[in-house]
């Protein structure tokens, strides 16, 4: 063969390879990479938002909840039915503005993108953009209008799900925005500047002192680890010493030897404070972990947009066997803990369940053009929590505080709740308080669960503030 044109040969060859590597390079290595560049930085990325049709969002119950629409110049936009009914579950997506939510969490599939996250080698050189996929929550629309009511302009959130299957029934927080009006750079920029920050998801993001509902995980590991039953006796006087400190009950009530069902009944700071030191920070910490304090819940959703629970200092979560946490506090729900919404919801989805925790999930299915399931989520276990005797006999407690305790006010006719009340002082000066309930029902066949908040309340408690919310969740869901 002549010689130029074996070379003429081979540097074809060599600039042929270059550019097979260059393109695997970019397309398949370094996707994620650009997909992930901010908004206005990454021109397939825009190309791809205007002139794809994504796929719609919808309720369990088929209510449209996000689809695209296109205009004069063939360029497409997301708009939303619902306005802010959903906004912090499903979230936004709009070029220049970039994704949230369930937009962001699903936006290979809702763009139309292939399983690697580009598109196939043929729609590129074709200019063919196939339409995106749609997508079936497991949210329930007229629960989270009845749990947005209930809210009634208050600061603060609802989360409700499954516990035998972990599906998320409602998800608000308030204040809302409307998700249409990000697509105009004046809202969004007035949303991010306001104070009330309603652009943040408080059931994932918040990170507040639970109160007394988080007796319920220490109630859980006391009995858990055989040191206690719902029976045991434990001293509740007023101002008892915890950690060399005096700790007060709630109104300063004054109690003897009672049982820690009556503790939990009534709520009674001492007790729980002392049951929390004698089982030490290793024992709380590690049935905090299989509750999944520690990390983001296993939801899906974007991992920047959900805050880890916790004990935290100066801004930054620690262990909860850090010399810096008081165990005694921390086990009444006080001292450096924070939690959202989301983690007290599964809480108390585990005792429901069985002592199963069911990894929680927002997705119900994906639906390709042709009508074919391409994506179903199907209950997966995240945790065993505890032994099934035990969470029997933590709902039983958890039962007197409905049916006797401080949470009558989520009592249902005829259908027996379980749950537990919080009332975490901010200000006692100001007498501002942060009342949280959480709990489900049935108590015998549990179906539903339910943790409510609000954030700020004056003189307010968690029995006469968010145990009737959860209550009219509850009724709701379950008909």
């Amino acid at each position: 063969m002549n010689q130029p044109i074996v070379r003429l040969f081979m540097v074809v060859v060599v600039l042929f390879a270059g550019l097979a590597g260059a393109t695997s390079w970019w397309t398949v290595v370094k996707a994620d990479e650009l997909r992930e560049e901010k908004p206005g930085q990454n021109p397939r990325a825009l190309l791809r938002g205007l002139k794809v049709r994504r796929g719609v969002i919808r309720a369990e119950d088929g209510t449209l909840l996000a689809r695209s629409v296109r205009d004069e110049e063939g360029n497409f936009s997301r708009r939303y039915p619902e306005g802010g009914l959903f906004a912090h579950a499903v979230g936004y997506s709009f070029v220049g503005r970039g994704q949230t939510g369930l937009e962001a969490q699903y936006n290979e599939a809702l763009a139309g993108e292939d399983k690697d996250g580009i598109t196939t080698l043929f729609d590129e050189l074709s200019g063919k953009r196939p339409d995106g996929e749609d997508m079936t929550t497991t949210l329930d629309a007229q629960a989270q209008r009845v749990a947005i009511q209930a809210l009634a302009g208050r600061k603060g959130s609802v989360v409700a799900l499954d516990p035998r299957t972990g599906a998320v029934k409602v998800m608000v927080s308030t204040p809302g925005y409307d998700p249409n009006e990000v697509r105009t750079q004046a809202r969004f920029n007035a949303f991010n500047r306001d104070p009330a920050s309603p652009l943040l998801n408080l059931a994932t993001q918040a990170g507040d002192p639970p109160g007394s509902t988080f007796k319920v995980v220490t109630a859980v590991a006391a009995i858990d680890s055989g040191k206690y039953e719902p029976g045991s006796r434990v001293n509740g006087r007023n101002g008892k010493p915890i950690s060399g400190v005096p700790l007060n009950n709630f109104g300063q009530a004054d109690y003897g030897d009672i049982t820690l069902t009556e503790a939990l009944t009534r709520s009674v700071n001492t007790v729980w404070a002392q049951v929390g030191e004698d089982l030490g920070k290793d024992t709380m910490a590690e049935y905090m972990e299989r509750f999944g304090f520690g990390k983001d819940p296993q939801l899906d959703y974007p991992d920047g947009q959900m805050l880890p629970s916790g004990p935290y200092r100066d801004g930054k979560r620690i262990s909860p066997r850090s010399r810096f946490v008081d165990v005694g506090r921390m086990a009444i729900g006080q001292s450096l803990l924070r939690v959202s919404p989301m983690q007290m919801a599964l809480v108390a989805s585990a005792v429901a369940n069985g002592g199963e925790l069911m990894k929680p999930h927002l997705l119900d299915r994906i639906v390709d053009g042709d009508g074919r399931t391409t994506e179903e989520v199907e209950p997966e276990v995240q945790e065993r929590v505890m032994k099934a005797e035990t969470a029997a006999k933590v709902t039983e407690m958890m039962a007197s505080v409905v049916r006797e305790g401080s949470g009558t006010a989520a009592a249902l006719a005829g259908i027996e709740v379980a749950g537990k009340t919080g009332t975490a002082e901010k200000n006692i000066e100001q007498r501002i308080n942060q009342p949280w309930f959480i709990g489900f029902a049935p108590r015998s066949a549990p179906k539903y669960v339910v943790a409510a908040t609000i954030e700020q309340s004056v003189g307010g408690t968690g029995g006469d503030v968010a145990a009737p919310i959860a209550k009219q969740v509850l009724q709701e869901l379950l008909g």
